[in-house]
């Protein structure tokens, strides 16, 4: 399925910048078929005749008209004529004839969207007729602070380029709540939800004709920072966002100021209660928080276990012991290394190319060797899950640690791991990682029986283990220019969703 910024550029002869703006507009139109009740198809022009439908909207408030999404459509001779005179005439025009949909009655006007005095695309609202009856209150309110924003999106001064992007979630839908505010920031109009939203915040009193900005401050009581866009939020002066929380209550308000003939002549503040969204959030950032710490005092227990076995080492008559002892100490550091990274993200993933190049750089310098060791990392093993982490570092430190000492330490050379990742069948990735050596190669120039045993040391068997439990693969073999080659395969476990 193209994308709207895809249909836009096959469609429309629009500069980068036009564009831009045309998904500005249809990434803020809910609120408009909303505030209709009715459906709302952006067209772009082809030539005079030959109109096409990019993308297609229906409201959360009320029924659809068009059942069947409309993008990809053309437009009829008659709808492409009252397009082609909106665009040309940039006007909001009505249909005088009733359109009929699914044998349903259809009221269609057009509404050309306008950036910088030049027409660059057309909307059409669709409003079903048979669901018509005596509106209220709110049905008027909506609808006419729908037909202003209408009537600025054909002037280009809606939507707002200045409104700020990026917000933490909880932004207030038009369901959520309305307000709507005269010139001098007084309460014209609120929706039900909009004036439970107020109480929720301690205001109990009327608030038709007040002052929004004195209801809101009237009942703060809490002593914490308070945003400095909130005054002209709650005067709908600017197009911003605000939250205000007050008796353990968080509303989220957002301020779309209305013009006419580029003068301001009122304000709607969508609202929205979104105290439990923000109560689960402080959830979540405690137990993220919990979980780091726990990370960090595990990582600070390995370090302290690793000192101990390196003051133990020191103690040790023959060099033998002292040899086990160093590689513990770099065990368990390898281990550390993986916690530390764990400490400093939000999830239990971590990017495991820092882990992975840090636990290299480790192995050369603590491993004992009389020439210059090169090593380096090619390809990017990703992101991968805690419980993958471990298993993974070790085995690459192993490896490393078994080339550096084996293959390179006495005469110098290179070490390279190379990590390549792909999606498997199943949804599990499957990571490859090969690390080679130009040394001496292995003992004897031979490979082990099998082809898979490299030796049957410590540092073997806990590589053999280590992958088995990532469900993966290992072989050792001897390249035609030398040296030797580990590579071993891992099913890697989901990444989280989001």
């Amino acid at each position: 399925m193209p994308t709207l910024a895809e249909l836009v550029r096959e469609h429309a002869a629009l500069t980068p910048a036009e564009e831009d703006w045309v998904r500005l507009v249809v990434s803020d139109w809910q609120l408009v078929s909303d505030l209709s009740f009715a459906d709302l198809v952006l067209w772009v022009r082809i030539d005079a005749e030959s109109w096409h439908a990019v993308a297609h909207v229906r409201p959360t408030t009320g029924q659809t008209v068009h059942v069947k999404d409309q993008v990809g459509a053309r437009a009829s001779v008659r709808r492409a004529k009252m397009l082609q005179e909106s665009f040309a005439t940039q006007r909001v025009l009505r249909d005088r004839d009733t359109e009929w949909s699914e044998d349903q009655p259809v009221r269609e006007e057009s509404i050309p969207v306008v950036r910088n005095g030049r027409a660059l695309a057309v909307i059409t609202r669709h409003t079903n007729l048979a669901m018509m009856r005596t509106p209220s209150r709110l049905e008027l309110t909506y609808l006419a602070t729908a037909d202003s924003l209408l009537r600025m999106i054909s002037t280009g001064d809606f939507p707002h380029a200045s409104a700020p992007t990026g917000l933490r979630r909880g932004a207030p839908r038009v369901g959520d709540g309305v307000i709507r505010l005269d010139v001098d920031g007084q309460i014209s109009y609120a929706s039900p939800n909009a004036v439970s939203a107020l109480h929720r915040i301690g205001h109990l009193g009327e608030i038709l004709g007040a002052s929004l900005a004195q209801v809101v401050t009237s009942v703060l009581r809490d002593t914490s920072p308070v945003d400095e866009g909130m005054p002209l939020v709650l005067t709908g002066r600017q197009p911003w966002r605000t939250e205000v929380s007050n008796a353990g209550a968080v509303i989220s308000m957002r301020a779309i100021p209305l013009t006419e003939v580029g003068q301001r002549v009122g304000a709607i503040l969508l609202v929205r209660d979104i105290s439990e969204l923000r109560r689960r959030e402080q959830e979540l950032m405690t137990k993220d928080a919990t979980i780091r710490e726990i990370h960090h005092r595990v990582k600070n227990n390995l370090q302290s276990v690793a000192a101990l076995l390196r003051l133990q080492a020191r103690r040790m008559p023959d060099s033998q012991g002292r040899a086990a002892l160093a590689e513990a100490v770099r065990r368990v550091g390898t281990i550390a290394l993986v916690h530390e990274t764990l400490s400093r993200g939000l999830d239990e993933t971590v990017e495991f190319d820092e882990v992975a190049d840090r636990a290299v750089r480790a192995v050369v310098e603590v491993t004992t060797h009389s020439g210059a060791v090169d090593a380096a990392r090619v390809g990017s093993f990703g992101r991968v899950r805690a419980e993958d982490a471990t298993a993974l570092a070790m085995i690459v430190s192993e490896l490393v640690q078994n080339a550096v000492e084996h293959g390179v330490g006495g005469s110098g050379g290179t070490v390279r791991v190379e990590a390549r990742r792909k999606a498997g069948r199943d949804g599990d990735d499957v990571l490859t990682v090969t690390v080679t050596d130009n040394g001496a190669g292995l003992p004897g120039g031979k490979l082990p029986a099998g082809r898979t045993i490299a030796g049957s040391g410590l540092g073997t068997q806990i590589v053999q283990s280590l992958v088995q439990d990532l469900r993966g693969k290992i072989t050792w073999s001897t390249p035609p220019e030398g040296g030797t080659a580990v590579k071993f395969t891992a099913r890697l476990r989901r990444l989280p969703s989001g």
